[in-house]
């Protein structure tokens, strides 16, 4: 069943005239500064940590090897992919892609192939086979007691390797976080082993993934990990192969480090936040809360985040195939973004993480001035010529952002802001 929503001529909020006259404040460009140190060579230095003594002899010659890729929007992910594969052939064994992303791409093979497409993720240009199949296996349970499932065409290679990135999480804290072992587990699980993991409470989710995880690795013929970090510009910062037998120790510690190179907002209080963009390749939750301080399930943040007491939509990635989870945070959207809603894939998404206010369609506006407005008129006691107004592209890229007179002001002593 398809699902279609319309927006009528007409049908569109309507504010008092003198809501439309008076002059919005301008914005002013500004400069986030933080540490910047990115690795170089990142093709390089995989293929020396691909010729580490524990990570060597893991591919023997004739070995059917799944290299599991998610949706996530990683820097240099293809060529990471290719440089693995490269590596996989020239060990003698037989490649081939698995798509690991849960509930993504609507669940289904069609959905998921056309998310790796997007990335260039394709059988022409890697010269692999590419399996997007969403069948499983169940291979037992946590001591919790939850089931934990793994794909099947992954689970008949004789090696997986799971690439992914590691990075604070948004709807769990701990130990572990977003990486290799949740790949394992929720991105290799598909729907069904998503749906399972996530009826836990995310209070618990770091305890299931570890227990899941060590499941896996005890069952499956799981090789070694890619683990990449990116710095605060979305830039590879790191990036290590992760032995099997090593994986959950050392993940610990890259979590550790990945969350030293997040960026922050730093603006300490904001009226209208504007995001132009969301998407499942910017976070799988459309943005990052941790960035932003708004989300349905986190109850503390692992970063400082702003006060903010509006959130205006203005966009969807391409690459999220209309899937705008995450909309749901947000006061105010605009009719371009609710034209282009997949609702099953949102739903479908929604769902199986047990978060469906993600997914609540906001206030539709005609356009950005009327959706700006609205929020404005939806903020009480705040002054017209004092608004605090911020205006990003997304959570992932934050050097350069718009702020408005009264925001420059209050930022302005910050060594890590540049007024441009």
């Amino acid at each position: 069943m398809r699902y279609r929503l319309e927006v009528r001529e007409g049908i569109m909020p309507v504010l008092l005239s003198e809501d439309y006259t008076y002059p919005l404040p301008e914005l002013c460009k500004v400069q986030q500064i933080f540490d910047r140190t990115l690795l170089e060579d990142v093709e390089g230095t995989l293929k020396r940590e691909l010729a580490k003594k524990e990570i060597t002899g893991k591919i023997h010659p004739g070995d059917r090897v799944a290299v599991a890729v998610g949706s996530r929007g990683i820097k240099n992910l293809f060529l990471i992919v290719r440089t693995v594969i490269e590596d996989v052939r020239k060990k003698g064994g037989i490649p081939y892609i698995v798509s690991a992303m849960g509930s993504h791409g609507n669940g289904t093979e069609e959905g998921q192939r056309e998310v790796l497409a997007s990335y260039g993720i394709t059988e022409e240009n890697l010269g692999v086979e590419i399996v997007t199949m969403v069948d499983v296996n169940h291979l037992g349970r946590t001591p919790s007691g939850k089931d934990v499932y793994f794909d099947r065409a992954a689970m008949e290679a004789d090696a997986v390797i799971p690439i992914n990135r590691v990075k604070l999480h948004t709807d769990f804290v701990g130990d572990l976080q977003s990486g290799l072992c949740k790949m394992l587990v929720i991105g290799l699980g598909n729907q069904i082993g998503c749906s399972s993991i996530h009826e836990e409470d995310p209070d618990e989710f770091a305890a299931i993934i570890e227990d899941a995880a060590s499941l896996i690795l005890k069952k499956c013929r799981i090789a070694y990990g890619i683990a990449a970090i990116e710095n605060a510009y979305d830039e590879t910062f790191m990036i290590e192969a992760v032995a099997a037998e090593n994986m959950i120790k050392r993940e610990k510690e890259l979590v550790k480090i990945a969350r030293t190179k997040m960026p922050v907002l730093i603006p300490p209080k904001i009226d209208v936040l504007i995001v132009e963009e969301i998407g499942k390749n910017i976070s799988g939750a459309g943005y990052d809360p941790n960035i932003l301080g708004k989300s349905s399930v986190l109850k503390e943040f692992c970063l400082p985040v702003p006060e903010i007491k509006r959130m205006v939509l203005l966009g969807v990635t391409p690459q999220s195939h209309g899937n705008a989870i995450g909309i749901g945070l947000f006061d105010v959207t605009v009719k371009e973004v609710f034209e282009q809603l997949d609702y099953e894939a949102m739903y479908a998404n929604a769902i199986a993480c047990r978060c469906i206010e993600d997914c609540r369609v906001p206030l539709v506006a005609a356009d950005e001035d009327e959706a700006v407005r609205v929020a404005i008129k939806c903020i009480r006691n705040v002054k017209k010529e004092d608004l605090r107004i911020v205006k990003i592209k997304n959570t992932l890229e934050l050097e350069y952002i718009q702020v408005s007179k009264t925001v420059l002001e209050d930022i302005r002593p910050d060594e890590r802001i540049r007024i441009l």
